[in-house]
C-alpha cells in the first residue's frame, strides 16, 4: 500500500510544527502556508487528504475548500477544517461547502490522529470502489466510464493550462473474423494480449489507456502535440508487429493489427479549442480519423485534419 498524502495549509508556523509533530508516521506531510499555494500544489499532486485553516490572509479557508470542491481533479479529495474557535457557525458553513470533518487546533495529538487515520481509511474505501466501478474486468484497463470521465478532466486542464491534449482511438482490424475463426475465448485472449501491448507502449503515468468496448481501445496523452502522438502510434503499431499473434482470417495479413485514428486540441477549430465541451470534438475527430485508417487499408495511424 503507497503512503498516503497528506497537505496541511495553515499560515501560523507554530500550528504548522504542531501538526507535523503530532502526524508524524501518518503519511507524507507537504505544507502550504497561504491558500493560492495550496491551490497550485494540488495542480501539481493531487493528496489523499488536506488539513485546511479558515483564517488566512488572501484566500479563506472556505474560498480554498470550494475551489478543491469545483474542481474535477480534487474534489474528492477530503478535507478537514483547522479552526482556533468552538463555532457552530463556522461549522455549518464548512460542511455546507463539503469539508468531512472540523478539528481544533487545541486538540490533543492522539485525537488528531484518529481523526485523520479514519479519514484516510475512508478514501482508501472510497478509491477502491471507484476503482472497482471504473476498470475493465477483461483486460483490467480503465473501463468507457473511467475514460469519459477522465476526457472531461483533462479537457478542463487543457483549458486551463494551454497545453496541447491529444487523443489516439485505436481498433483491432478484422476483429469479427478472428472471433468467428477461433471461438470467444480465443477471442477474449487476443484482447487481454492486445491490452497488455498497448499497455507496454503506454510510458507517463499521466497517460490514460482504457477498452472502450468491444474491440476498440481510447489513449488519452495529457501535454502531447501533434508530433508527440503521432510518435505513440509509430510505437503502437510496432507493438501488433511485435505480438505477432497469428489471425487466419484476415484477407491481407497473417497476424493480428490494429488501426488508429489521432487528433489533438490544437487542431480544432479557434472556437471548439476555448468550449469547455470541446472534448467532445476531441473524440469525434479522433473517431473519423479512426475511420479514414481503416478506409486507407488498417494496420496504419491516421491524422485528423486541421
Amino acid at each position: 500500500m503507497t503512503e498516503a498524502e497528506i497537505l496541511i495549509v495553515d499560515d501560523d508556523p507554530a500550528s504548522i510544527t504542531a501538526l507535523k509533530t503530532a502526524l508524524a508516521g501518518q503519511g507524507g506531510l507537504r505544507f502550504a502556508t497561504h491558500g493560492s499555494e495550496a491551490l497550485r500544489m494540488v495542480q501539481r499532486h493531487v493528496p489523499d487528504l488536506v488539513l485546511l485553516d479558515i483564517g488566512m490572509p488572501g484566500l479563506s479557508g472556505y474560498e480554498v475548500c470550494r475551489a478543491l470542491q469545483g474542481d474535477p481533479l480534487t474534489a474528492d479529495v477530503p478535507v478537514i477544517f483547522l479552526t482556533s474557535h468552538d463555532d457552530a457557525e463556522e461549522e455549518l458553513t464548512g460542511l455546507s461547502l463539503g469539508a468531512v470533518d472540523f478539528i481544533a487546533k487545541q486538540a490533543r495529538p492522539p485525537l488528531i490522529c484518529a481523526r485523520v487515520r479514519t479519514h484516510l481509511r475512508l478514501k482508501r474505501m472510497n478509491d477502491d470502489l471507484r476503482r472497482a466501478a471504473s476498470e475493465d474486468a477483461l483486460t483490467g484497463l480503465a473501463n468507457r466510464r473511467r475514460f469519459d470521465e477522465a476526457l472531461v478532466t483533462e479537457w478542463l486542464r487543457h483549458l486551463r493550462s494551454q497545453r496541447p491534449l491529444s487523443l489516439l482511438m485505436i481498433d483491432i482490424d478484422h476483429f469479427k473474423a478472428y472471433n468467428d475463426l477461433h471461438g470467444h475465448p480465443a477471442g477474449d485472449q487476443c484482447l487481454r494480449l492486445t491490452a497488455r501491448a498497448l499497455h507496454d507502449v503506454t510510458l507517463r503515468p499521466a497517460d490514460l489507456l482504457a477498452r472502450l468496448g468491444g474491440e476498440e481501445f481510447g489513449l488519452l496523452l495529457p501535454d502531447t502535440d501533434v508530433a508527440g502522438a503521432q510518435e505513440v502510434a509509430r510505437r503502437l503499431l510496432l507493438a501488433a508487429d511485435t505480438l505477432a499473434l497469428p489471425h487466419g482470417a484476415c484477407p491481407d495479413r497473417a497476424c493480428v493489427s490494429w488501426s488508429i485514428g489521432l487528433a489533438c486540441s490544437t487542431q480544432l477549430r479557434q472556437d471548439l479549442q476555448a468550449n469547455p465541451l470541446g472534448s467532445h470534438a476531441l473524440m469525434e475527430a479522433a473517431d473519423r480519423a479512426l475511420y479514414d485508417a481503416k478506409r486507407r487499408g488498417r494496420a496504419c495511424f491516421a491524422v485528423a485534419p486541421s
